[in-house]
């Protein structure tokens, strides 16, 4: 009899902890769903946002020399919003800007009511110059790609971002997310990377992560944009067919002693091309074409509303 209870109080607490277990399996997939939910609603505010990826309406590419900026006609960088004529810019061969303003121009320089002569600062040498006009609504940036330099024009009000539909996902599914094994190149090594516009940069490249699907190995080359993340641009076999053909994006946190990554592709995202002509996106080099099908993350962009 000592025996049988003993046995019956030992499948008790068996069932018990196997109840426990489920509930934490549970609990920690619930906040793992949260989590995950949470980014993607951030995501989206952040491309809602006025001065977003949504908000492009121009980019008009400069050489070195003069030109007068604004909607007017006779402007040699016309813009399809803002005043008739903003003033002139004069680029550099070494990359320099200055905006002389037009009188009676009505812009903000970063904010503040400006005149006269201002220096444009573009966004590879620290924060970029936001010229802005129509009351704020609209403003220009300078950039540089590959040592070429262009005006990047914002309109709040443009279509793309009032009547944006929206994001569609696949399902959030923990299988995508992998604890990737980290393994560094040598210091200084860079890779080329091709936008867009055939653009070719060298970007610095600090390593590669290797991770494991349905029993095959898979890697991707690392970028470092020097914010501290390691940066993926990828393709895969749903390339094209439920995301978005160049490519798609995602972001990780830097390998900590245990050299792991964590991987997860229920963030991966559309780059800004995949919504506006107006960006320069990067394309994944060959490396990082995935033969596996990331069904996880972004999907195709939506239709606009007729």
């Amino acid at each position: 009899m000592t025996l049988l209870l003993a046995a019956c109080g030992g499948g008790a607490d068996d069932t018990a902890g196997a109840e426990a277990a489920a509930r934490a399996e549970r609990e920690a997939r619930a906040a793992y769903e949260r989590e995950v939910r949470d980014w993607r609603a951030g995501r989206l505010e952040r491309l809602l946002r006025p001065d977003g990826w949504l908000s492009l309406v121009g980019l008009h590419w400069l050489t070195p020399g003069s030109t007068y900026v604004g909607t007017a006609k006779e402007n040699g960088t016309r813009l399809s919003v803002g005043p008739d004529n903003i003033g002139m810019l004069t680029l550099g061969r070494d990359g320099r800007a200055r905006l002389r303003l037009a009188e009676g121009a009505e812009v903000l320089v970063d904010g503040e009511p400006a005149t006269g002569e201002i220096e444009l600062i573009a966004d590879t040498r620290g924060k970029p110059t936001v010229v802005a006009f129509n009351r704020g609504d609209a403003s220009f940036v300078l950039i540089e790609r590959a040592g070429r330099y262009a005006l990047r024009v914002r309109n709040a009000m443009a279509r793309t971002r009032t009547s944006f539909p929206g994001l569609d996902y696949f399902d959030i599914d923990p299988a995508f997310r992998f604890q990737a094994r980290f393994e560094p190149h040598p210091p200084g090594k860079t890779i080329d990377i091709v936008n867009m516009l055939g653009m070719v940069e060298a970007t610095p490249n600090p390593g590669r992560v290797v991770f494991e699907k349905d029993g095959a190995s898979h890697s991707l080359e690392a970028l470092d944009e020097g914010g501290g993340e390691l940066f993926f641009v990828f393709a895969d076999r749903t390339s094209g067919h439920e995301t978005y053909a160049a490519s798609r994006f995602l972001y990780a946190t830097p390998p900590g002693p245990d050299g792991v990554v964590v991987l997860d592709f229920n963030r991966a995202y559309n780059p800004p091309c995949a919504f506006t002509p107006y960006s320069t996106c990067p394309m994944p080099p060959p490396e990082n074409r995935l033969d596996l099908r990331i069904e996880a993350g972004e999907k195709k962009p939506l239709p606009f509303p007729e």
